[in-house]
């Protein structure tokens, strides 16, 4: 069966679009990952050529993952023997279909089914889960040694982020392990985690994860506006803009970038370009912590607020935000003289007058002083 291209899935987009970017690869095993069958010859082998495919896409942030008709405890013990187990999450070994092991394995990334590769040996194995999942993009077991250099596993920019992906991800299901497990307030178990947020002004190393945040983020973003690298790098040399990453990293590991704020400075009033945080983070208030600071900051500089905002079809959770935290509609003299949002109709300017503000009781704030130092 010929490997289906993004070029052929309806789903990617109009003839001409570059190939959507694969965010997990899942694996056979037998035949596949490894030469052999496990079950029948007891030995297998791990080709360098094909570890080093594995280890490459991990370091470009593809997720990998196993769809294998295997003995569970067996095959993941060779995984571990190989040395490369730790490169698979959500890995599904057993003798069910692999088209729901490879549905179950997106689920539970909550990815869309044309971000989700297979590879396999066996030609029925790739037709059945082709047939129920026609979004999965299907590679036979011989292209494995060339799937880094197909476009859909090569992404245009490898962020700080990208690379560590995997360690997030895992971090991540050791923190929900954890707070499944906590019978306390959540507030304690949020300090428990020894969250640390820290707000930076980016730099060159930064700033292709603000772009992806402007971009990929919807429900935690402000405006839906996507600022470009060569917009963001026009803003960083502005000095009435100031470029805004927020990082996050807790007792079980890093949750990298998760937030972004470009402001644009006046005399009597900041604008709040844009605001837009990752779904990842809400739970643990890291976005209203953000938005405090900066009105913390305001106060601080003796200038009004104003914060853009446009409604779309996923972030009302941030018009909440900004109406809870005491941004409204008022008409304010500070308004006068500005120029229109960037972006296009429907985005609105919502007004406040900030007053001091708490320091966060769950988490450590590391940020600079948009007046002058560091606190």
């Amino acid at each position: 069966m010929k490997a289906r291209s993004v070029r052929d899935d309806p789903a990617a987009g109009p003839p001409g679009d570059l190939p959507a970017t694969v965010k997990c690869l899942v694996w056979d095993l037998d035949d596949t990952l490894w030469s052999g069958i496990l079950l029948e010859d007891g030995e297998v082998r791990l080709s360098d050529a094909v570890r080093e495919v594995i280890a490459e896409l991990d370091s470009r942030g593809v997720l990998q993952s196993v769809a294998s008709k295997n003995d569970p405890d067996l095959a993941w013990r060779r995984l571990e023997r190989l040395g490369v187990a730790e490169y698979f999450v959500h890995a599904r070994i057993g003798w069910g279909p692999k088209s729901d092991a490879v549905r179950e394995i997106a689920e539970r990334l909550n990815f869309a089914e044309h971000t989700i590769a297979f590879i396999d040996d066996q030609p029925a194995e790739r037709a059945e889960v082709a047939f129920h999942l026609p979004q999965v993009r299907c590679y036979p077991a011989e292209m494995a040694t060339e799937l880094t250099a197909l476009p859909e596993f090569s992404p245009a920019v490898v962020t700080v982020d990208s690379r560590r992906r995997r360690e997030m991800y895992q971090a991540g299901l050791a923190r929900d392990a954890d707070r499944a497990g906590f019978t306390g307030p959540d507030d304690e178990f949020l300090r428990s985690l020894g969250m640390v947020l820290a707000i930076a002004r980016a730099d060159g190393e930064r700033l292709s994860r603000v772009e992806e945040l402007t971009l990929r983020t919807s429900q935690m973003n402000a405006t839906g506006v996507h600022y470009s690298d060569a917009t963001l790098r026009g803003l960083l040399a502005d000095p009435d803009h100031e470029v805004l990453v927020a990082a996050l990293t807790d007792r079980f590991g890093p949750h990298g970038a998760i937030g972004v704020l470009l402001l644009e400075r006046h005399p009597a009033v900041w604008n709040l370009k844009l605001l837009a945080t990752s779904c990842r983070v809400v739970s643990f208030g890291a976005g209203s912590v953000i938005l405090r600071w900066l009105i913390g900051q305001a106060a601080k500089a003796g200038v009004h607020l104003l914060a853009d905002f446009r409604a779309t079809e996923r972030n009302r959770i941030m018009e909440v935000t900004y109406r809870f935290a005491g941004f409204d509609d008022s008409p304010c003299a500070c308004r006068d003289g500005l120029t229109e949002p960037a972006g296009g109709e429907g985005i609105t300017r919502l007004h406040l007058e900030p007053t001091e503000q708490q320091e966060p009781t769950t988490m450590r704030l590391v940020a600079p002083d948009l007046c002058g130092t560091v606190i």
